[in-house]
């Protein structure tokens, strides 16, 4: 398994940065539309079911595949020795893809609120949130590339 791994370690690579890209792309969009949909989609009306139908397709059709497909591609990574347990950064890297999959999660549980009619936050709430992919984004490409610690 570990030789099947590492021979095809550049696909897996490239699978993973794509996956990764398809993931924050829905990371970034997800929070912005709740932002309008909070401020202009008043419950039951023509741009409330746009909104419920766009949010609705991008995180099942882009975001849950992507993040499904980035967590596989990156256990399969591990597998064939890209993890550093004895280096900070590794563990660095994974804490913030776990906080970036609860970040996921809550925008998950924000969309079934929305499709629900029961949203509760306003659209400065879904501003601030959307810079927390941001945030972790960079911890990640950090760590990865730069490697500080």
């Amino acid at each position: 398994m570990l030789d099947l791994l590492i021979l095809y370690h550049s696909w897996i690579k490239a699978a993973h940065v794509v996956s990764i890209i398809a993931w924050m792309a829905g990371m970034f969009y997800l929070p912005r539309l709740f932002v309008y949909h909070a401020e202009k989609g008043l419950p039951g009306s023509d741009i409330d079911q746009l909104f419920r139908v766009m949010e609705r397709r991008l995180l099942r059709l882009i975001m849950n595949p992507a993040m499904i497909s980035s967590w596989i591609f990156g256990v399969l990574l591990i597998l064939a020795g890209a993890f550093d347990l004895a280096s900070f950064w590794s563990w660095i890297k994974l804490a913030a893809v776990i906080a970036m999959t609860a970040m996921h999660a809550w925008l998950a549980a924000r969309r079934k609120d929305f499709a629900e009619g029961r949203n509760r936050f306003n659209g400065r709430t879904y501003r601030i949130a959307n810079e927390i992919p941001t945030v972790l984004m960079l911890v990640i490409v950090i760590m990865v590339i730069v490697r500080p610690l």
